[in-house]
C-alpha cells in the first residue's frame, strides 16, 4: 500500500478540502473543521486578523460562535481602532437572534455606525451555509449551519472572492438597515 494515498487515512487538517464537490486548491493555510470548539477559534482567528471589512453570513448570529467575549472583544478592536472598519452582517432569522438575547445585538446597538446588520430575503435565507469573512482573504466556511464540519483558511483570496461576491449578492437584495434595526429594538 506504499502508493496509496486514500483520504481518510490522512491526519483531518491535511484533507483535501472541497466546495460543493470541487477540491479547493490554495495555499496550504487551509484547516479542516469539525466541532463546535474549533469553529469558533477560527472564527475569532478570522476576526482578529480583520484589518477594514468582516463580512458574516449567518443564520442567527450563532451565540456559541458570535456571542462569546472573546470574539466581540475582536469586534471592538476592529471598528474602534480604525474609523474606516466596518462589520457587515446578513442573517437568515433575525427574531431568532433576538429571542436568544444575543450580546453580539448589543454590540450592535451600541457601534451602530460600525456594525450593518441585515435580514436576508426570502430567496437567500434557506441557504443553509454559513461563514465569515475577514477582507479579502481569510474565511472559515460551513456548508450546513446546522453542523460544525467547515474549514478555515487564513489565505485564500481566490476563494474568498467568491463567497465575498455571494456575500455582496445578498447584501445588495436585503432588507435595509433601518429596518432591520426598526426589528431589533
Amino acid at each position: 500500500m506504499s502508493g496509496d494515498t486514500d483520504e481518510r487515512a490522512r491526519p483531518a487538517t491535511e484533507r483535501t478540502a472541497t466546495v460543493n464537490g470541487e477540491p479547493m486548491l490554495g495555499s496550504g493555510t487551509r484547516t479542516i473543521l469539525t466541532t463546535m470548539p474549533e469553529v469558533r477559534e477560527s472564527s475569532l482567528k478570522v476576526a482578529k486578523s480583520a484589518q477594514r471589512l468582516l463580512s458574516i453570513f449567518t443564520q442567527d448570529l450563532e451565540p456559541l460562535i458570535y456571542g462569546e467575549e472573546p470574539f466581540l472583544e475582536a469586534i471592538k478592536r476592529l471598528v474602534l481602532a480604525r474609523s474606516y472598519a466596518k462589520v457587515r452582517v446578513l442573517l437568515a432569522d433575525p427574531s431568532r437572534a433576538m429571542l436568544d438575547n444575543n450580546r453580539f445585538l448589543a454590540l450592535a446597538r451600541r457601534l451602530t455606525s460600525c456594525i450593518d446588520l441585515r435580514a436576508m430575503g426570502p430567496e437567500y435565507a434557506a441557504s443553509a451555509g454559513a461563514f465569515i469573512i475577514a477582507d479579502d482573504k481569510a474565511l472559515v466556511y460551513r456548508l450546513q449551519a446546522d453542523r460544525w464540519d467547515g474549514i478555515s483558511d487564513m489565505n485564500d483570496p481566490a476563494v474568498v472572492r467568491k463567497y465575498l461576491n455571494f456575500f455582496d449578492e445578498v447584501w445588495q437584495t436585503s432588507m435595509q438597515e433601518s429596518q432591520m434595526r426598526q426589528m431589533l429594538m
